[in-house]
């Protein structure tokens, strides 16, 4: 049954590139049933009815993103998903009073000074989902039926060069303190935790969070098409934790 708790925190639900709301489809009703207050979100640059996407920004997305965490007033869940670390991480660093725990899905913080493709040529203007051969070399497609494969590119929206390209600016030493849990989907949690201690970019800033959780659930790099019933409940289980 569904809770009408007025202590249960806000959870807000980031997708990674291409993605919109639609890509939590499977998951929010599965929250909402375990009595949480959940919003899916499309960032900003990813709505493809918007004209000016193309010029989208990571601060645009940031800046969005932030309203969203100010306007919950505090006890947020922050959840990111692959590419949101940039936008999350920076909220994250910005806000962390508000934030009573982030949760990264298949993800995991930015370092200060990251970025996605930091040589992206100026004069392109977007990303495009790259066709599948090419995309399982970069992120496991593990537990995908065609039919989620074709949903995934029909409604696939380019990504904003200008999001890629963003160098992550982080001043406040207050984000490490933020709780934080790890699903970890197409890398074990022992190989993630390696690869932070061996300070690799991708996953060195995980050494530097203080109360860290880590929960493997193990699929491809959408977990929440894959394994979306599991993935509810290890996001719930966060969620709810003191």
């Amino acid at each position: 049954m569904t809770s009408n708790a007025t202590d249960q925190p806000h959870v807000i639900l980031v997708p990674g590139y291409w993605l919109g709301a639609w890509a939590w489809d499977d998951v929010v009703p599965a929250l909402k049933e375990q009595g949480l207050d959940v919003e899916a979100i499309t960032p900003s640059g990813l709505d493809e009815q918007d004209p000016n996407r193309k010029n989208t920004t990571l601060q645009d997305q940031v800046d969005a993103l932030q309203a969203l965490v100010e306007q919950a007033g505090g006890d947020v869940v922050l959840v990111g998903h692959s590419g949101a670390n940039a936008a999350v991480s920076t909220v994250t660093d910005r806000t962390p009073q508000l934030l009573r725990r982030v949760i990264w899905v298949d993800s995991g913080p930015m370092p200060d000074g990251g970025a996605f493709a930091p040589e992206l040529p100026q004069d392109i203007e977007e990303l495009p989902l790259p066709d599948f051969d090419t995309l399982g070399q970069q992120a496991s497609l593990e537990g995908l039926s065609d039919g989620q494969l074709k949903t995934f590119r029909a409604r696939a929206v380019p990504e904003p060069a200008g999001v890629a390209r963003a160098t992550v600016s982080l001043t406040n030493d207050r984000r490490h303190s933020v709780p934080t849990t790890l699903i970890c989907c197409s890398l074990p949690s022992n190989q993630v935790l390696e690869l932070a201690q061996a300070r690799h970019p991708m996953f060195a800033a995980v050494n530097d969070l203080i109360d860290v959780q880590i929960v493997d659930l193990p699929t491809g790099h959408w977990p929440m098409w894959s394994r979306s019933e599991d993935l509810a409940n290890a996001i719930a289980a966060a969620a709810l934790a003191s």
